[in-house]
């Protein structure tokens, strides 16, 4: 039976986990089609927060695409139909990001945003792969195989990895419902593909947000023939790999940071007013890369804090409601200086073991985001500290996919354009711009408009300029003029 603890700590890793060789197969599966359901049967929606008029169904996938005739997941669908019947294009996917969200959950959330673009359009949502693996997953996949650091050589490199690798294949071992090995990009696109076809729809319109752009990326790659059209939301590119969308965004990261330092410079109520703030910060995570501050946290115990976990998960760009974060951020410097990382415990504590639990891990290492070897990971600190001395480092989603069992089924690798209609992207200056625009950048045609503030996932946020800029592209095909930017709301 689950605990309350355990439904607990379920709950904060899915919020935690949302907040990025073979080769893979190129093309649909011989029999894959036959494996499809057929048409869905709509049903009114029950539940709590369902919108008017939504419609629920569910489809049957390959567990394994390369072996559609065996074992079988279902993945439920929702949708809600056009408004203006008469004068309806087709149907609009929303594909979640996490990954482990459910787009069904982001389409109720979303709905009365997007009461424009319904008009012409079915918003249809899913449960992907992921999630349902998130909520049937063994419990013991949730048992962190470490807490992460970062190695300082070869040696602590390896232990890492092969701690890593025995929980991961412990929890492969526990897994009951195969979706372990295949939780991939690829996998998830062949199910959206799958969901195209039971909507009996020739080509569909996508709206893809933060990891959803690996999958988005996944069906471009796979079905570029079947595309209408691409709104990119705060999206990954993992096609140049993760490594280089954190080199990316480092220098944004220095710039939000520059802008936290002044704002507390002119701010009394900042704990660090009238100091260099700056300096401040780079003194106590070098001085706690030499002397670690031991700390403890009411949900995960004692530990210690390194200057690699306050540079991973100290700051947040976002100031928050009337700057709340910057402000306890600054609080949380100001004791930890003083041998009190209290303020920093349990956030840190909490993701430094989360992102080593073996069941979360095992959504996304396939898509190519762990570190091959100790000199690519040492290679990457290199470039990082030089780009960013205030966050420079090694990046914990890859150190957790260190020791990877499984080959990496959907490896970062050049995406043919060839046949893709131009994307729209959407991105916050603050931080998700520089994902999404280098995602768009490689589609002829495309523009990225830029959200001139702090958020992520605009359309889902409710922010109403980005969600204009969706409706006409995604009604009329029409996109903004390159350089398009929309206020802070």
């Amino acid at each position: 039976m689950t605990t309350t603890k355990q439904r607990r700590r379920r709950a904060r890793t899915r919020g935690l986990v949302i907040g990025v060789t073979v080769a893979a197969l190129a093309g649909m599966t011989p029999g894959a089609s036959a494996a499809r359901d057929a048409q869905p049967t709509w049903r009114d929606c029950v539940g709590q927060g369902i919108p008017a008029g939504m419609q629920c169904a569910e489809i049957e996938v390959p567990v394994d695409w390369a072996k559609p005739d065996e074992s079988k997941v279902k993945l439920d669908l929702a949708r809600l139909p056009a408004t203006e019947s008469a004068h309806r294009i087709g149907s609009v996917l929303g594909v979640p990001g996490g990954p482990g969200a459910n787009g069904i959950d982001d389409l109720k959330r979303a709905a009365t945003d997007l009461t424009e673009l319904r008009r012409r359009f079915d918003l249809v949502a899913y449960k992907p792969r992921t999630t349902v693996w998130r909520d049937q997953m063994p419990p013991s996949c949730m048992q962190p195989g470490t807490s992460l650091f970062e190695p300082q050589g070869q040696k602590q490199y390896k232990a890492l990895a092969a701690a890593m690798t025995k929980a991961l294949k412990e929890c492969q071992n526990a897994d009951k419902t195969g979706l372990f090995a295949h939780m991939d990009s690829l996998s998830v696109a062949r199910d959206m593909d799958a969901v195209r076809e039971a909507l009996g729809e020739e080509r569909l319109s996508f709206m893809a947000n933060s990891y959803g752009g690996v999958p988005a990326a996944a069906y471009a790659r796979l079905f570029p023939q079947r595309i209408r059209a691409m709104y990119l939301d705060g999206t990954i590119n993992q096609v140049d790999g993760w490594r280089d969308q954190t080199l990316r965004t480092l220098p944004v990261l220095e710039r939000v940071f520059t802008r936290f330092t002044t704002w507390c410079a002119d701010t009394p109520a900042c704990a660090l007013h009238g100091q260099d703030a700056g300096a401040v910060w780079r003194k106590l995570i070098r001085d706690a890369d030499r002397r670690p501050i031991p700390v403890t946290s009411s949900e995960f115990g004692k530990g210690e804090l390194t200057g690699w976990h306050l540079r991973s998960f100290g700051f947040i760009g976002d100031p928050g409601p009337n700057n709340s974060r910057w402000l306890a951020f600054a609080e949380a410097v100001n004791k930890a200086r003083g041998g009190d990382g209290s303020g920093f415990a349990d956030f840190a504590l909490g993701n430094a073991r989360i992102w080593a639990a073996p069941g979360a891990l095992a959504m996304t290492c396939a898509d190519d985001r762990g570190y091959s070897s100790y000199a690519q990971l040492r290679k990457f600190r290199r470039q990082a500290e030089k780009i960013s001395p205030n966050f420079g480092g090694a990046s914990f989603d890859a150190l957790g996919c260190t020791g990877w069992p499984l080959p990496v089924a959907n490896p970062s690798r050049p995406l043919l354009t060839r046949g893709l209609p131009p994307f729209l992207g959407v991105g916050s200056t603050w931080g998700d711009y520089a994902w999404t625009e280098s995602f768009t950048r490689m589609i002829p045609g495309s523009v990225t408009v830029g959200y001139d503030g702090p958020g992520h996932v605009m359309y889902l946020s409710g922010k109403t300029c980005p969600i204009q800029h969706a409706t006409t592209y995604l009604t009329d095909l029409r996109l903004p003029k390159p350089g398009t930017t929309c206020p802070a709301e």
